[in-house]
């Protein structure tokens, strides 16, 4: 039998590229975005060449009835989802006090709600079941506070601290729960978040979606917890858990400093 993967912001970037790679594999894919038209796109190229099923849901993720209708859309379906890819997220950058408190509270809903309802759907059948695994998408934002893009960071923390923590619950049912931990990476995402002209993002060298998707889907399936990707960033992340928090906040406000 097939297995089947859910994919959250698929229509670009990590969770794309994920799909590829799923669907290389022979996996049947369940793709989720607020595009489908995009998402309709993929299918026909992705279904193609690779002669797997896939089942494409437009949905805004932002919304917190969201969640739950992408899960009851499946189970009508009867499709039993093996792999569940927590994708979908974004960011904003700027003092939060001048912020837009209703693009915060989407970022909330999406980064952290939504990944936590999915999760909590979805886990009872893997369980069941004895085989299932997780990959939620955080970032080395997850590690240290994040001056002018506040509750961004937070949200990332949130999904490193939870994915630990089921991770450990889970560890005798067959289900695995992976938390990637990508620093800059070349998607959507810098534009998104307006930092385009960010030291983040102008003095390194930028991973691709590519590598990043690769690297958690090796992980992913080995079983790891916390993975993050490159050498540069698994230091900042040891560093970041060692040195003095008043550093850390500061070197933090330097790195997302705009030129």
């Amino acid at each position: 039998m097939k297995r089947t993967v859910l994919i959250t912001g698929a229509s670009g970037g990590i969770g794309l590229e994920l799909a590829h790679i799923f669907a290389s594999k022979g996996a049947n894919l369940v793709l989720v975005a607020r595009s489908k038209d995009k998402l309709d796109t993929f299918k026909l190229k992705i279904g193609k060449k690779y002669g797997v099923t896939i089942y494409n849901i437009g949905k805004d993720l932002t919304n917190l009835d969201a969640a739950r209708e992408v899960f009851d859309e499946i189970s009508k379906k009867q499709i039993h989802i093996d792999f569940l890819i927590n994708n979908a997220g974004f960011g904003d950058f700027g003092h939060f006090a001048k912020s837009s408190y209703e693009k915060q509270l989407q970022m909330i809903n999406l980064n952290v709600t939504t990944l936590t309802l999915l999760t909590h759907l979805f886990l009872p059948d893997m369980i069941k079941a004895g085989y299932g695994k997780i990959l939620n998408v955080a970032s080395t934002a997850a590690f240290q506070p994040g001056p002018t893009m506040s509750v961004y960071f937070a949200t990332k923390a949130y999904v490193l601290s939870f994915s630990e923590a089921i991770a450990h619950e889970l560890s005798k049912t067959g289900v695995t729960v992976t938390v990637l931990c990508p620093g800059a990476t070349e998607t959507g995402f810098k534009d998104a978040a307006d930092l385009e002209q960010s030291q983040l993002f102008k003095n390194k060298n930028v991973a691709t979606a590519k590598q990043v998707a690769e690297f958690g889907f090796k992980k992913m399936m080995k079983g790891d917890v916390v993975v993050i990707h490159g050498f540069k960033n698994k230091l900042m992340a040891k560093s970041a858990r060692l040195a003095p928090r008043k550093l850390v906040v500061a070197i933090a406000k330097m790195t997302l400093r705009k030129k």
